[in-house]
Formats: structure tokens, sequence, C-alpha cells
């Protein structure tokens, strides 16, 4: 008895040592693995975190301003600090877009319709000045924005270091993705123009308290319509078949559809206020 002892003795050491030598190992190997999986976690969100979508850069408007009735102040504030607004709504779209559409996306999608929003809030300033002062002309020049791309131009495609700052702006260079753009063929020779309802036969008799923003909007109307008839002249063989309509068309629908409540609003406020005026708010591309 007190000789079989020591042997089962030896034994139970034996068998302790293998069990801990088996956890041990299991413990280097599934440090090991942790490591490896940790070291790649952290490669790959280094690696997209590398790519910086850009900032927009627009020129500033109120230094090019004469100088501004007092009647027209508070109007003239409120559209330059929308114009604020609308490049930092831009800027945040570039972030939250970052790596979606191809080369051309970002041009497309945020900087052209930055452009048209901008047009229109530079004209109301202009239009307020004019109402007691000269109106100042040329402030359309001030409009249009660039990318400043930092890293990921046209929505995650890497800017060449060599590029332009304009290529880099447009997008343009290198977009072999959409050489196959075949479907829109059809705009490459004209571009067409926008057909849209005419809103003054539609109206009921305007009051005198409301025709001057009445006339002040139906020249928007026409203004945006300008716009868009431009925007498809300067974008000609851009996009894919469905472009000038997701692009500039449907914007356009947009637009109109608050500037005729606007209309209708301010008629509104001292007669009947026109119902379904918004059904002339969609337009038709002339091809």
């Amino acid at each position: 008895m007190s000789r079989a002892l020591p042997k089962y003795n030896k034994r139970r050491v034996a068998i302790i040592g293998g069990v801990a030598a088996v956890a041990l190992s299991g413990a280097v190997i599934a440090g090991s693995a942790l490591a490896g999986e940790t070291s790649k976690s952290t490669n790959t969100q280094a690696a997209r975190t590398k790519a910086s979508p850009g900032t927009v850069s627009c020129p500033a408007v109120a230094p090019s301003l004469p100088a501004i009735p007092a009647s027209a102040k508070a109007e003239v504030d409120r559209n330059l600090a929308l114009l604020d607004t609308q490049i930092a709504e831009a800027n945040k779209r570039l972030v939250d877009t970052v790596g979606q559409g191809g080369a051309n996306f970002a041009q497309n999608a945020i900087i052209g319709p930055l452009k048209d929003k901008r047009v229109a809030t530079i004209n109301r300033i202009a239009t307020a000045i004019g109402r007691t002062a000269a109106k100042p002309t040329g402030l359309d020049s001030l409009a249009p924005c660039t990318l400043n791309a930092g890293g990921a131009a046209g929505g995650g495609a890497a800017a060449s270091p060599s590029a332009s700052p304009t290529q880099q702006a447009d997008g343009n260079t290198g977009n072999t993705g959409n050489t196959g753009n075949t479907g829109n063929t059809g705009n490459t020779n004209a571009a067409g123009t926008v057909n849209c309802p005419a809103v003054a036969p539609s109206l009921p008799a305007i009051p005198a308290s409301a025709k001057a923003e009445v006339d002040r909007n139906l020249a928007l109307l026409d203004t945006q319509i300008a716009e868009a008839n431009k925007r498809l002249v300067d974008t000609v063989g851009q996009g894919g078949p469905n472009f000038a309509q997701n692009a500039i068309v449907g914007p356009l629908k947009d637009k109109r559809v608050a500037t005729i409540n606007r209309i209708a609003t301010a008629i509104g406020r001292t007669a009947a206020k026109p119902q379904g005026l918004d059904s002339l708010a969609a337009c038709t591309l002339n091809k």
C-alpha cells in the first residue's frame, strides 16, 4: 500500500502538468490570434480613415456687394448666412457620402447643385438691394465652387497628387468607368431645354400688397429655368441616361414648388389663397 502511493502521486503530477501545458498552449494560441485580429482590425480602420472627402471652396460674396440700403439689410444678411449654411451642408454631405458614386459623383450630386442654390440666393441678395438702389450685376460669377480634394475626389476616388486643382474639382480626369455610357449619347449633340408650364396665367387677381412679392417670385421662376438650361449645356455628356432628369429637371421641380408656394402664400395674406398651383411645378426635357 505504501509502495503504490508514490506511483499514484507521480501519475497525478504528470496528468496535472500535461493539462497545464495544454491550457498554456491554448492561451498562447488564443493570444496570438487575438493579437493578429486586433492588428488586422487596426489596419483596416486606418485604411478606411486614410481618405479624406475634401471640402468645398466658394468665393465670398459680401466683399463684392455695394453699399446695402437699410431697407434691404435684414434680407441681405439672412441670405449671406444662408450661403454659409449651404457650404456647411455640402461639406457634411461630402463626409456622409465618401465612397459612393463614381468619379463624377461629388461634382454632379454636391458641387453642381450647390452652385444652383448659390445662384438663387445671390440673385435674392441682388434683388433686395435693387429695390431701393442700383441692382448689383455680375454676382452670379461668385456662385460656382470647387472641391478641395484632401484624398478622395469625386466620392472616394483618390485624387492624383499631380492633378491640377481644376481636375480635382471636376473629377472628370481618368473617368474610364463612364466610357460605356452609351445611354446618354443622345445628349452629346444637343443639350436640350426644359419646358415648364407658365404660372402667371393661372393666378387670380393679385392684391396690390402682394404684387411686388409675386412679381419677384415670377421672375425667379424664369431665372430657375434659365439656370437649368445653362446647366444642361454645361453638363452635356456627363452622367448616365437619367442624369439630366435626376440632377437638373428633378431639382428644378423642387425649386419651383417652393417658389410657387411663396406666390400662393403672398396672395393668401389678403385674399383667397390659390389652390392647385403645385401642378405647374413639374417640367419636362425637350431633347
